[in-house]
């Protein structure tokens, strides 16, 4: 049994093509595996357009990432646990590649992204630039994430005491139990931050965290870049 964990706020829109990615990805990897969505105080239908016979929801109101991925692991019965964003679309090949990872030794691992639909001139060589670095120094990204039960029990989870950046040192308490693997395979994810906000708006805000440093992270008070809950309305 492996288990999908997707948190979600406000995201009728992203959700369905998730869903429709993981349970075709497992199926196509031939592998039994659940889906449990965490609905984190969503006011649209994001509950509704997760129903489904494979899909488990756990509801919460903490507006929190690192809490609604750790809310989903804790009702987990894989031995194998996958964290996918709502936005996020995954194929069969990161479930194998990732099995295959656990199963020669590694502790954890995650993937390379790419970004859906058209974005501006900008947006593509922000991502391309932050890819290159954040990757090189062999780091998890928040849409896809992987490991076993036993791993995620033994460094307690995701840490509650961030709102941005949780992944980070999700992927250093990884990486002191084992090596730490990014697969080559990427996951495509939404660019809608790239196409609703402006390039100055995102440079801004990220440099912002940076320069606070941890403590930047431990509230939502100036993360609105993250937490604003602003969406698309029609796919890209």
């Amino acid at each position: 049994m492996i288990s999908f964990i997707v948190p979600a706020f406000n995201e009728e829109l992203e959700l369905p093509s998730t869903l429709a990615a993981i349970r075709s990805a497992a199926t196509s990897a031939r592998q039994e595996y659940e889906i449990i969505v965490v609905d984190d105080a969503s006011t649209d239908a994001t509950a509704e357009v997760a129903r489904g016979p494979d899909t488990q929801i756990v509801s919460i109101n903490r507006r929190q990432i690192a809490a609604a991925r750790n809310a989903g692991a804790h009702g987990a019965r894989g031995n194998v646990l996958f964290f996918v964003d709502a936005d996020t679309r995954i194929n069969a090949r990161h479930i194998t590649d990732a099995i295959a990872a656990l199963d020669a030794g590694y502790a954890g691992g995650s993937a390379r992204l790419i970004a859906d639909g058209d974005i501006p001139r900008w947006g593509r060589i922000f991502m391309k630039t932050f890819c290159a670095i954040y990757f090189a120094v062999n780091l998890g990204a928040g849409a896809f994430l992987f490991t076993s039960r036993k791993n995620f029990d033994a460094i307690g989870g995701f840490d509650e005491q961030f709102f941005i950046g949780e992944e980070i040192y999700f992927s250093f308490a990884l990486r002191r139990l084992g090596r730490f693997k990014v697969l080559r395979e990427p996951v495509v994810t939404s660019g809608r931050k790239l196409r609703m906000y402006s390039g100055r708006h995102i440079f801004s805000k990220t440099l912002s965290v940076l320069l606070g440093g941890p403590n930047a992270a431990r509230s939502r008070r100036k993360l609105d870049l993250w937490y604003d809950g602003k969406r698309e309305t029609q796919m890209p």
